[in-house]
């Protein structure tokens, strides 16, 4: 097998890459169409290539032979239907058949390398496994070249990497930091220049060690147990993972996904190529609580989560999440409280452009590139969104498919100055917030949240602890460690600083405790009654889907403007509502 990079390959395309930043080209969603079978390139390393007939590796027909670099079995990991609770916690949406799961072919790279894919498999998975003690050799390193390929799999990941270096397998907590290199990380793939690719894939729900399960003593509930298997994305790595495209940035990946779409177990590093997502659920996950980095340097990123699965981030790190440059545009599921950039521990936007749409907004920490967050006071739809500058040129417009409530955008485009902001060719009105402290849109009530990051935050100026603060459509108990996924620091049988503060009459532990009267007013619980029909098309926050209300309770009409003046750095604005409407 060849196992070696021509000098052109090594020059166009050699590790080097993996740290620095790509070249950005807009490409939209792919969509359902069929695509026709794209055309390869020619790559030096270990030739792959799929066909439902059977799989060739450099020419040769791929054997069972679990001794080769590259070998063929029908094994696939999935979740396999007639089993009871104590083989994990799917579903029957998770379950499949064995008949199902058999035609599949798993092709299995076993050895460091460099792998070239192309053609077509109607029921296939590529999975890299170096074995357990590579995560520890500096030499156990795959870059799989997507060249032309097209996999689907409807049981499982299509693309899986189970084993291979991992330069941050000792990280802990207490080492964590948002800046990291993962240029010499194991599993590594290149978007060949001028190919298209398409990965369809399918999830693994958590499967059980069997002989870790333990029951209660009724037997009817399993009350410990270890995890065995579980695999959230149509494109999956459990180890550091690099994305990368080619010298000019012309390959493109469509990844589509019942559930989430692109995941990582640690971090994942998006240095170029065009990658377009469409998911059932997050469209990107990376998912080690408190040290996770997702980073964007280069590219073109495109998610759009449909919400198949009822929820969805665009982009879901369970640590950092960190753009510094590329094109960027995540559209969160469209009914569920969700956003289009999510992280527990910061976004963090230092370059490149960012359309981010949703219905939930995670804390911007500090950035080194201006800017705005624009807050609805009910759901828009589907269509295009335009930031004009004063001279009435176009500085960001997009097309977006889902509704929302939260639209975030930066861009080195985006200079001081006035702007006007459109919805198709309606314009908006909104009310500016100072230092990102707002009611409306965002995060339920309306809060910022700061409210909820352990520092003492900056309320807004018509704050009256004496009224309860929106909740955003959401009932109380969301509040109460009862459904909701708060910061990771998050305590839920603690009250929030409330900067010095008295809290709400009735707010206790988070949980606040009100009256839904009949004729659609709310009791507070200082015996005042509020009627929140009287703040339509006045700066409310967040509406429910179908124009349910869920908007806050401003002790005064807010003043809005048809211009949103920009300023360096972090900019807010709430209670935006169509012209029309202006109080």
């Amino acid at each position: 097998m060849k196992k070696y990079l021509s000098l052109l390959l090594t020059l166009a395309m050699s590790l080097s890459m993996l740290s620095g930043c790509g070249g950005n080209q807009n490409t939209d969603q792919s969509g359902d169409a069929a695509a026709p079978v794209p055309e390869t390139v020619q790559i030096e390393g270990t030739q792959i290539e799929l066909s439902d007939a059977g799989v060739s590796v450099d020419g040769v027909a791929a054997a069972n032979d679990e001794t080769q670099a590259v070998y063929v079995a029908n094994d696939i990991v999935y979740y396999e239907a007639g089993h009871d609770f104590t083989y994990g916690e799917g579903d029957q949406d998770d379950e499949h058949s064995k008949e199902e799961a058999d035609q599949h072919t798993v092709v299995h790279i076993t050895q460091p390398g460099n792998y070239v894919l192309s053609g077509t498999m109607s029921a296939a998975q590529i999975a890299v496994d170096l074995g357990k003690d590579s995560k520890e050799d500096p030499e156990a390193v795959v870059n799989l070249y997507l060249n032309g390929v097209d996999i689907t799999n409807t049981v499982a990941p299509a693309v899986i990497f189970y084993n291979a270096y991992e330069p941050f397998h000792d990280v802990d907590e207490t080492t964590a930091v948002k800046d990291v290199d993962t240029s010499g990380a194991g599993a590594n793939v290149f978007i060949v220049d001028g190919t298209e690719n398409h990965v369809t894939g399918s999830h693994v729900a958590r499967i059980y060690k069997p002989d870790s399960v333990v029951l209660n003593e009724a037997g009817t509930e399993v009350i410990e147990e270890k995890k065995l298997h579980k695999y959230d994305a149509a494109f999956y790595s459990k180890v550091t993972m690099n994305m990368n495209g080619g010298e000019e940035n012309t390959g493109i990946l469509n990844i589509k996904a019942d559930n989430e779409g692109l995941d990582s177990e640690l971090h994942l590093t998006i240095n170029g190529g065009t990658i377009n997502i469409e998911s059932g659920n997050d469209g990107i996950n990376t998912n080690e609580d408190g040290i996770s980095v997702t980073t964007m340097n280069g590219g073109t990123l495109n998610i759009l989560v449909n919400g198949s699965t009822g929820e969805g981030d665009g982009i879901d790190s369970n640590g950092w999440l960190v753009i510094n440059g590329g094109t960027l545009t995540s559209q969160a599921c469209g009914f569920s409280m969700d956003g289009g950039i999510d992280s527990d521990m910061g976004i963090h936007i230092n370059g490149g452009t960012v359309i981010a749409s949703g219905n939930m907004l995670d804390r911007i920490s500090e950035s080194n590139q201006t800017y705005a967050v624009l807050n609805f006071s009910k759901f828009l739809g589907a269509g295009t969104y335009r930031l004009k500058n004063a001279e009435g040129a176009v500085v960001l417009e997009k097309n977006i498919e889902n509704s929302l409530t939260s639209l975030i955008v930066s861009s080195a485009d985006l200079k001081e100055g006035d702007y006007t902001l459109w919805y198709n060719d309606t314009q908006l009105v909104g009310s500016v917030s100072e230092n990102g402290n707002m009611f409306g849109g965002g995060m339920p009530g309306g809060m910022t949240p700061t409210a909820f990051n352990g520092e003492r935050p900056e309320m807004p100026g018509n704050f009256d602890p004496n009224q309860m603060p929106d909740m955003g459509g959401m009932t109380p108990p969301a509040f109460n460690g009862e459904g909701s996924e708060m910061p990771g620091n998050f305590n839920p049988g603690q009250m929030p600083d409330m900067g010095g503060m008295t809290p709400p009459a009735g707010f206790n532990g988070g949980k606040m405790d009100f009256e839904q009267n009949e004729d659609g007013t709310v009791t507070l619980p200082d015996g005042s009654v509020v009627n929140p029909a009287e703040f339509e098309g006045k700066g409310q926050g967040g509406r429910g889907p179908g124009g349910a209300f869920g908007g806050n309770m401003p002790n005064e009409a807010i003043e809005l403007s048809e211009i949103f003046t920009i300023k360096s750095g972090a900019n807010y604005f709430s209670f935006i509502t169509m012209k029309e409407n202006m109080a």
